[in-house]
């Protein structure tokens, strides 16, 4: 007898190699699976604003990514000695405005050039809920921890979501004909806009993905939500707060990822730089020094072969790491 329910993802047409440059935008979600990119030296741009959960803030990063505009003060605030950007996480943020549009304007700069040769896009939305700054009407992408008076929340719809994206989707299909859009739902729950809340909000970013799914353009959907909810099904596959994923619930979506979007020679190459990262990440005991030094050469070896059927990708930091053991 099954005690779970399980389903079958259809594997994607369109294959994601390591000549393909792949970029994450939205929740906290899609930074779990875009650092999964990371570990294997996959050409990956993770959220060039910091973390952004609800359609119109992602929309707004692409549009200021892509529209190559440079922010200047106007776009930045100043909270007691702070300065922070409402279009921006919380990492962007300095006691020093130049220094903060310097770090702003890069990040953009570099984003633009990595996008406009890039084959997917991953777009994964948190909560239909969103929050605007009272003092100009701007819908925020975080609202720094500054007092709750300060902004009003509303529950988008339906139809502002899919007129929003309509637009979208047909800039970016202009811009970048060759980009491959695939949508996500985040199964982590916001947990503050209560049970009922956060079901309503999903709900609604569910049926405009739906929406979404018969633009022209073609944008795909990948079920990771559908995942949590209906596979694994179990408040063990959650971190400590009940509402973030454990480590294994991501290791199960990246594994469903990974099946659908690679081929068997993109799995097998990940399959072994992701061994030389778990490496790096040994930890060291004191011991002996040979088993240490053959540690290392082994390491050394694997990566010498994997940059043989790679040479593109840059494994400079890892070989100077095993180096520096097989010397000691």
């Amino acid at each position: 007898m099954e005690l779970r329910t399980t389903f079958s993802i259809t594997p994607s047409e369109v294959k994601i190699t390591y000549d393909d440059r792949v970029v994450f935008i939205g929740s906290c979600f899609a930074t779990a699976i875009g650092r999964k990119f990371e570990i294997g030296h996959l050409p990956v741009l993770l959220n060039p604003a910091g973390t952004v959960y609800n359609p119109v803030s992602v929309c707004n990063t692409i549009d200021k990514v892509t529209c190559g505009i440079p922010s200047t003060q106007a776009d930045i605030y100043n909270n007691k000695g702070t300065w922070l950007s409402f279009d921006h996480y919380t990492d962007f943020t300095s006691e020093d405005p130049e220094e903060l549009l310097k770090t702003i304007n890069e990040r953009s700069k570099n984003a633009l050039e990595f996008i406009s040769g890039a084959s997917f896009l991953f777009i994964t939305f948190g909560t239909a809920r969103i929050f605007r700054w009272k003092a100009t009407g701007k819908v925020v992408s975080n609202c720094h921890k500054l007092p709750a008076a300060l902004f009003t929340q509303e529950l988008l719809t339906v139809n502002e979501i899919v007129n929003l994206w309509d637009v979208q989707l047909k800039r970016l299909n202009t811009l970048f004909p060759e980009l491959k859009i695939i949508f996500t739902i985040s199964p982590v729950r916001h947990w503050k806009e209560s049970a009922h809340g956060n079901q309503v909000s999903k709900s609604v970013l569910f049926l405009a993905v739906e929406e979404f799914l018969k633009h022209p353009s073609g944008p795909g959907y990948f079920p990771a939500y559908e995942l949590v909810m209906d596979d694994l099904r179990d408040y063990r596959f959650y971190d400590d707060d009940m509402l973030h994923l454990s480590s294994a619930a991501v290791e199960y979506i990246w594994n469903a990822f990974s099946d659908c979007y690679f081929d068997t020679e993109t799995r097998d190459l990940y399959r072994e730089i992701a061994k030389i990262a778990r490496a790096m990440s040994h930890r060291i005991h004191s011991g002996s020094s040979q088993n240490l030094k053959t540690f290392a050469a082994t390491i050394l070896d694997r990566i010498e072969s994997v940059c043989s059927r790679k040479p593109s990708l840059n494994f400079d930091s890892e070989k100077k790491y095993f180096t520096d053991l097989l010397n000691l």
